[in-house]
């Protein structure tokens, strides 16, 4: 790979996005009312928390991120998700699709696959829409074959400085300004740029996508040198910090001019476009960027450079200032915003000073103006950050609890993403909505509402048990439903435990055979009969309509056959099954089940485990 920069290890990168990302999400997620994982646990809503838990210092010592459709309960989608235009279509056969314009030959109708304790019903011919390749992104990826989204953002990125590499820990650490970003990567910090440049570089040459971050919150580190908190500095806003202006308005500068005492975002973004070219090629841009990082959250996480809580205009107003500069550097790259770190967020920013109805209305029509405005969208994607709530066991399922009661809520917390006969144990369903969550659709009815065409995305989730399967089984049904329900962008969050059941859910879409075998391309209907028991995901490629790929999951603590009639563009003769189990965090191929009648089989599925079928003709 290039070195322009230096060169990234896995662990170098893994160490550095976990150190980085998260307003309030390190070892524990997002803060505040709706609670971060690494603030107050007790979700209170009047409160806010105190942001990233752990931080590193440089010396490695530890002081402490379309349309979508409704579905009924039976995990039917009523319509067609709008495709988003980052879906990639180029990969072959087991790994992907051949001719993108392909044309699906005959459909085959399925038999009698016979009895079995749920049915599964998919078709091959209903709800059929594009799968973005960003939903299967992360914070902390560790570079697994197939990701399709690297994400740099965080408290970290929020007063990061690009002209000098500089950065201001907030409260995570002391509020101290220092070199730790580019100490903990192995970069020259001296080269701008060369934080975000390396990742970039080495994100984009392994396949994926990189989300960029640009600082909106008003300043940014004017130096690395340490010593603690900036307060202690008399007037240190004016002499330990620079702002963050926008657009410069005038020619830009490579090396940037570190004497001027502003850092210009549309420069930075001139410099990324100039130095990683092959991010900004085609019709749409491999770089993303980011309006910042929970800004609802700067009053606690970042307050020496933003004391008040931030209000629905100033928000509103920012995001259009610094998305029209990103823009017109890079019109081809999608930009994310508003970046609320949850649902407290999406109420009243945190309890903004100037709050006029719900924070999501008043964003999206705001933006909606913007563009009306402007002559041009802006805010490509609304971006949020989900910690689920839920508690079993006397604590949050965000944890590494595995007691029954921990692992049962577990592996159904991902229902309040869709479902409106699931009502979730939380102060968010029980106090707030007095009801189901049923997050995507409540967001796609804002949307339609008041901004359409926007897409979804949540750049920072976690449901806890990364080291047991069931976190595993948590991970694969969220992913399997932002295909589903057309979400566009998606990044794990790391909280700091085990993560191996996470890597292995993962793996369940982009690589589950070890050599590139990945879902498909394109989401298709498929419907359980018992949603609490199971949850089932099927797709084709656009390419190579008769390629169909399965995932069934059973969430129960015994085994479950599933019968399954697969309507297709084939008429099958074999399966190939892998399952993901209790017994260890990898994926195995194991003896397929006989097809039963035309395109129809029952499927054996062991006690808590995942399965992916693929049928061969």
């Amino acid at each position: 790979m290039r070195t322009t920069f230096g060169l990234l290890s896995t662990v170098t990168m893994g160490l550095l996005l976990a150190c980085t990302s998260g307003g309030g999400d390190d070892t524990g997620g997002s803060t505040s009312a709706q609670s971060d994982p690494s603030g107050d646990p007790g979700g209170d809503p009047s409160t806010a928390g105190t942001g990233s838990a752990t931080e590193v210092t440089p010396t490695g010592t530890d002081p402490s991120a379309g349309t979508v459709t409704m579905t009924d309960p039976s995990g039917d989608p009523t319509g067609d998700p709008s495709g988003d235009p980052t879906t990639d279509s180029s990969e072959t056969t087991d790994t992907g699709t051949t001719d993108p314009t392909a044309e699906p030959g005959p459909l085959v109708e399925p038999g009698d696959p016979g009895p079995g304790d749920v049915t599964f019903t998919i078709r091959a011919d209903e709800d059929r829409h594009p799968i973005s390749k960003h939903i299967y992104g992360s914070n902390q990826p560790g570079f697994l074959t197939g990701m399709g989204l690297v994400r740099q953002g965080g408290n970290r990125m929020t007063a990061y400085n690009w002209e000098n590499n500089a950065s201001n820990a907030g409260a995570d650490y002391m509020h101290q300004n220092d070199g730790f970003l580019e100490t903990i990567l192995g970069v020259d910090g001296d080269k701008p740029g060369s934080v975000v440049g390396a990742l970039t570089e080495q994100t984009l040459d392994v396949g994926a996508d990189m989300m960029v971050t640009i600082p909106i919150c008003g300043y940014v580190a004017a130096d690395k040198d340490g010593g603690g908190d900036v307060n202690q500095t008399p007037n240190y806003l004016q002499t330990r910090f620079h702002p963050t202006i926008a657009a410069k308005g005038a020619a830009f500068a490579d090396p940037p001019d570190l004497e001027d005492g502003k850092v210009y975002q549309d420069e930075f973004v001139a410099w990324l476009k100039s130095h990683v070219p092959e991010g900004f090629s085609g019709d749409r841009a491999r770089v993303l960027f980011s309006m910042d990082n929970e800004p609802d959250l700067w009053n606690s996480t970042h307050p020496r450079i933003h004391p008040a809580n931030v209000g629905y205009a100033e928000l509103a107003q920012k995001n259009r200032e610094f998305a029209r500069a990103v823009k017109a550097v890079a019109p081809n790259a999608l930009v994310t915003g508003m970046v609320s770190y949850g649902f407290a967020g999406y109420q009243s920013l945190q309890d903004a000073p100037d709050k006029m109805g719900n924070a999501i209305d008043y964003y999206l029509a705001q933006m909606k103006k913007a563009e009306d405005e402007e002559g041009l969208r802006l805010i490509d994607v609304l971006d949020l950050h989900w910690y689920t709530e839920v508690y079993a066991n006397g604590q949050r399922i965000t944890g590494e609890d595995t007691s029954p009661d921990s692992v049962a809520a577990r592996v159904q917390a991902p229902r309040s993403l869709w479902d409106p006969a699931y009502q979730e144990n939380s102060w968010i369903a029980n106090d707030v909505l007095q009801g189901p969550v049923q997050l995507i659709p409540w967001l796609r009815a804002k949307i339609d509402a008041n901004y359409p065409g926007t897409l979804i995305g949540f750049t920072e989730y976690n449901y806890g048990g990364g080291g047991h399967i069931s976190g595993g089984i948590a991970q694969v049904d969220v992913l399997g439903i932002f295909g589903r329900e057309g979400v566009a962008v998606g990044a794990y969050w790391d909280l700091g435990g085990a993560h191996t059941y996470i890597d292995a859910a993962f793996r369940v879409f982009v690589d589950f055979n070890g050599v590139g075998a990945r879902f498909g391309d394109t989401s298709i209907r498929a419907i359980t009969s018992d949603v609490e028991r199971t949850s089932v995901y099927a797709s084709v490629d656009a390419g190579e309509p008769g390629r169909t790929v399965i995932v069934a999951i059973n969430k129960t603590g015994a085994p479950l056959t599933a019968a399954v009639a697969l309507a297709a563009y084939a008429d099958y003769a074999s399966l190939e099954v892998w399952q993901l189990g209790e017994g260890g965090p990898n994926l195995a191929e194991v003896p397929a089940p006989a097809l039963a009648d035309t395109n129809a089989f029952v499927l054996p599925m062991p006690a808590y485990s995942v399965s992916v079928v693929v049928p061969r003709e």
